[in-house]
C-alpha cells in the first residue's frame, strides 16, 4: 500500500562498486553517522535504496531470468542471433555489461552494509526503544549482507568476501572459496535473525526473512557436498534447514488471489516476506518496462524479457486450468493506443518473428495501461510464503516426516489445483516440486539457483534437454541452451574488475584475484 511506501534516502556516499576500489575512497564519518539513531535510519534506507537501484534490482533480475534457461530476450537485437541470446540467455556466458553492473550493484549493497555493521552498537538485552532500534538496523545490515552475498556466491561461486571497509592499504581483495562464502552468509543470517526485532517498521523484513534465508542455504549444501561444512551430513542440512524454515511458517499466509500479489494494490500483502519498496520519485524503476510488450500500456516498453515458450506449455499441460497461468503469463492484449488485438505463442500457432514466438510475464508489467510515466513503482516481493511452503514441501520430502503432502496442498488449494502429481513415492514428489517451484514462481528470482542446486546432471535432464528436445522447438526463435557444465554452472567473473587487477587473460583463468 502507498502508505507504507519507505522514502529511500540517498545521502549515503559509500563508494564500493567494484572489488578494485578507488584509489581515493571517501569514507562516512561513522560516529556522526551511526550515533543517532535517526540518522541510523537514514543509513538503512541507503541500504535498501542501494537494493533497489538500477544495478542491484533491474540488472539482477535480467542476469538470474537469463541464466535461469527459461527466458529469451530481444534486447540489442529482435533475434536470437544478438549478442544477450547467443551468450547469457543461451547459458553460454561471457563477460557481458549486465552481469557486471549486477555484481557492482551488489557489492555497493554489501559497502553500505559494511559501515552499518562496523559502527552500530548493539545491546544484548535490548530494553529502551533506541536499544532496539539499533539492534534492528544492525540486524537489517546483516540480513542484507547475507542476501547479498548469496545472489553473488550462487551465480559466480568463489568470489572476493569484503566484510570490512576498505582503507588505503584494503583496496584489493582475492577470490574466498565459495564454502567459505556460504559459511559468512550463515553467519550473517544468524546475527539477523538475533537481532532484527520489528522496531524500524513496516516495510522492512522481520527475523523471518533471516529465517527462511537460512533454509535456502542449508538446502543448497545438502544437495552440494563440496559446500558443507565438515562433519554435517546432507541429512542433518535437510533437518537444519527444516528447523529455520519452520520458525516462519504460520507468520504470513497466502492472498485469495495468486494473480494480486502482482499489483500496487496488494503490496506489502499477508504473504509478502521481503519486498523492496519503490516509489516512482525515488527508484525511477525500470522494472515494468523491461518486460512491457509493444504498445501494452501508453509510456515507454522495452519488452526485454520473455519466457521460453516450451515453459508455458509445460505449465497449461500440468495444470491446464490454472489460474496461475493468466496471473504469470501475456500471450494476448488491446493496445493501449487503438485497442488492437495483439497475440503472440500460444495464442497464436505461427511463431515468427521472434518476439510473437514466446509469451511475456505478466508479473512485472506496467499494470495500469494509461500510464504515461516512463518509470513503475510496483515492489518487488523477494521472499514470499509460497516460496516458503514450497520449501517446507521439500525439505519435508527428502526427511520423509510425512508433512510434505500438506504444505504443497496449501499452495495448490489457493489456486484449486489437485495434489495427483504428488501421491507417488519420493522420488516423484521431488521432481513434481521442483517443477512447482517454476509455476508458483517463475521469474521472481529463484529460477537459476534452482534450476542448478540440485547439481549438473538435474538441471541438465530437467531443464536444458528438455528445452532443446520439446516439440516445438524452432532455431529461428528458440535459443540451443548449451550441455557444457563448464558454461552453464557458473558466470565468469566480470571482465572491469579483471583489468582493474591488471592480470592478464592467461591469468584470469587461473586465478582472477591473484595478488
Amino acid at each position: 500500500m502507498k502508505n507504507l511506501k519507505i522514502i529511500l534516502l540517498t545521502f549515503i556516499g559509500l563508494t564500493f562498486y567494484t572489488c578494485d576500489l578507488e584509489e581515493d575512497p571517501i569514507f562516512l564519518d561513522a560516529e556522526a553517522t551511526y550515533a543517532d539513531l535517526q540518522v541510523a535510519r537514514g543509513a538503512l534506507d541507503g541500504i535498501y535504496q542501494q537494493l533497489s537501484s538500477y544495478m542491484a534490482m533491474e540488472q539482477r533480475i535480467f542476469v538470474l531470468n537469463g541464466f535461469s534457461g527459461l527466458f529469451v530476450t530481444k534486447k540489442n537485437g529482435n533475434s536470437n542471433n544478438n549478442v544477450n541470446n547467443i551468450n547469457l540467455f543461451s547459458l553460454k556466458p561471457t563477460y557481458d555489461r549486465d552481469s557486471q553492473n549486477m555484481w557492482q550493484g551488489m557489492y555497493a549493497a554489501i559497502g553500505r552494509c559494511n559501515g552499518a555493521i562496523a559502527n552500530i552498537t548493539t545491546y544484548d538485552s535490548p530494553t529502551e526503544a533506541s536499544e532496539l532500534g539499533f539492534n534492528d538496523i544492525a540486524g537489517q545490515a546483516y540480513f542484507v549482507r547475507a542476501w547479498s552475498y548469496l545472489n553473488l556466491v550462487r551465480l559466480w561461486e568463489d568470489i572476493p568476501l569484503w566484510l570490512e571497509l576498505p582503507d588505503s592499504d584494503n583496496l584489493a581483495k582475492p577470490k574466498t572459496l565459495a564454502k567459505d562464502v556460504y559459511a559468512q552468509i550463515i553467519l550473517d543470517a544468524q546475527m539477523a535473525t538475533g537481532l532484527i526485532n520489528g522496531n524500524t517498521g513496516a516495510g522492512y523484513p522481520k527475523q523471518y526473512a533471516a529465517n527462511m534465508l537460512l533454509a535456502k542455504v542449508y538446502m543448497t549444501l545438502a544437495t552440494n557436498p563440496s559446500l558443507r561444512a565438515d562433519g554435517i551430513s546432507e541429512a542433518q542440512y535437510w533437518q537444519m534447514a527444516y528447523d529455520e524454515a519452520i520458525l516462519a511458517y504460520g507468520q504470513y499466509s497466502l492472498v485469495a488471489d495468486y494473480s494480486s500479489l502482482f499489483t500496487d494494490e496488494f503490496e506489502n500483502s499477508t504473504e509478502s516476506i521481503f519486498e523492496l519498496q519503490l516509489a516512482q520519485d525515488a527508484a525511477n524503476s525500470q522494472m515494468g518496462r523491461n518486460f512491457t510488450p509493444f504498445k501494452y500500456k501508453l509510456g515507454q516498453h522495452f519488452g526485454w524479457l520473455q519466457v521460453s515458450a516450451d515453459v508455458l506449455l509445460d505449465h497449461m499441460a500440468t495444470y491446464p486450468d490454472d489460474p496461475r497461468i493468466d496471473g504469470s503469463y501475456i500471450y494476448e492484449y488491446n493496445r493501449a493506443d487503438n485497442g488492437n488485438l495483439i497475440q503472440h505463442y500460444p495464442a497464436i500457432t505461427n511463431r515468427t518473428p521472434f518476439t510473437k514466438g514466446h509469451p511475456f510475464l505478466f508479473k512485472f508489467v506496467e499494470k495500469d495501461t494509461q500510464h504515461s510515466n516512463q518509470f513503475g513503482d510496483q515492489n518487488l516481493i523477494i521472499y514470499r510464503y509460497a516460496d516458503l511452503l514450497l520449501m517446507l514441501a521439500e525439505i519435508s520430502n527428502e526427511l520423509q516426516n510425512d508433512q510434505q503432502l500438506g504444505y504443497v496442498t496449501e499452495v495448490l488449494d489457493r489456486v484449486g489445483m489437485s495434489n495427483d502429481a504428488y501421491l507417488g513415492g519420493q522420488s516423484s514428489f521431488r521432481d513434481a516440486i521442483m517443477n512447482e517451484y517454476r509455476y508458483e514462481l517463475i521469474g521472481e528470482g529463484e529460477d537459476a539457483h534452482n534450476n542448478r542446486r540440485r547439481g549438473f546432471d538435474y538441471f541438465l535432464t530437467n531443464t536444458i534437454n528438455k528445452h532443446n528436445n520439446n516439440p516445438i522447438f524452432s532455431p529461428n526463435v528458440d535459443l540451443t541452451l548449451s550441455t557444457d557444465p563448464n558454461q552453464v554452472m557458473k558466470l565468469p567473473i566480470p571482465l572491469t574488475e579483471i583489468n582493474s587487477l591488471k592480470i592478464s587473460r592467461s591469468e584470469e583463468l587461473i586465478n582472477p584475484y591473484k595478488v
